[in-house]
């Protein structure tokens, strides 16, 4: 099935499951004041969710403003260096011009943060997390992207000379690997690196490497059905375990994402055992799992 026909059904998928479950899904409408009531916290704005992680963001009918609709903590963008530009699709050949990182992610942003008083979500002073995956040639690619992102430096989290300020959003840089030397010469940055497994307990700290991310299906034969086995159980918390000893959050991609049993088992494992972002193109039912589970 093509993607974008996928993401189509997933949502209003989502959106069916969502309609049964008693806690409200946040829509970024108005809400009904028992539904505004259940959705917040001490009198806050709803609580945003920090642990979604919207996956292929871009391939939504709005991208990024559903996602931030859903209150995901965590949005993806791929992105192409293509003469000059940083273009962002999931494939070469849907390419477009009008389709820049800065007109679907970065200008919105600084709209929506200036409007809300230095941060994405009002009322909630913690940064979203913008993946940023690069598709191609990666030292040349995050350059590009590095001279993007000082244009907009009251946005970022940044890095300058071995201390991190945080600020409204935080990009982390995934995709090609050769990303990775550019960055770490650097003194001052606006971005962090995405580690993966293998960089677990190495030198590199959350200053330069914040989240580890890798794939599920590559590290674990589980895929919902059945009881978890022991083995692969005690495998994830030792995952989680390294990142959270060393002040790094973790996400898996590649988890199953059809509506149903399996992923609600999956989802609810990985909420269990302290995994940090879960990682879905059904923005609609990930919030309502996570509505429901008060997570």
């Amino acid at each position: 099935m093509p993607l974008t026909t996928r993401r189509r059904a997933l949502t209003a998928l989502g959106a069916a499951t969502a309609a049964g479950v008693a806690a409200p899904v946040l829509l970024g409408g108005p809400l009904a004041p028992a539904a505004r009531a259940a959705a917040t916290t001490g009198g806050h704005r709803p609580r945003p969710h920090w642990r979604a992680h919207a996956h292929n963001d871009y391939e939504h009918p709005r991208p990024l403003l559903d996602a931030l609709d859903q209150r995901f903590g965590s949005v993806e963008a791929d992105i192409y260096l293509v003469e000059g530009e940083l273009l962002v699709a999931h494939d070469p050949a849907d390419l477009d011009p009008r389709r820049t990182l800065e007109s679907l992610y970065l200008r919105p942003l600084r709209a929506r943060v200036r409007a809300n008083h230095g941060w994405v979500y009002g009322g909630w002073p913690r940064p979203l997390q913008l993946l940023v995956d690069l598709k191609t040639e990666g030292a040349s690619t995050y350059l590009a992207l590095d001279r993007v992102l000082r244009r907009y430096p009251e946005l970022f989290t940044g890095f300058r000379h071995g201390r991190v300020r945080r600020r409204a959003v935080t990009v982390v840089v995934s995709g090609d690997r050769a990303a990775r030397e550019p960055m770490a010469a650097q003194d001052t940055r606006l971005a962090f690196y995405d580690g993966r497994l293998t960089d677990l307990g190495t030198a590199a700290d959350t200053s330069f490497i914040p989240l580890i991310s890798d794939n599920w299906a590559l590290n674990f034969g589980w895929q919902g059905t059945g009881p978890f086995p022991a083995a692969e159980r005690q495998k994830l918390r030792t995952m989680v375990a390294g990142a959270h000893a060393r002040g790094q959050q973790l996400r898996l991609w590649s988890t199953p994402d059809l509506p149903g049993p399996a992923r609600e088992a999956l989802w609810g494992e990985l909420l269990a055992e302290g995994v940090d972002f879960l990682n879905t193109d059904d923005l609609a039912g990930l919030a309502a799992f996570l509505t429901a589970h008060g997570a």
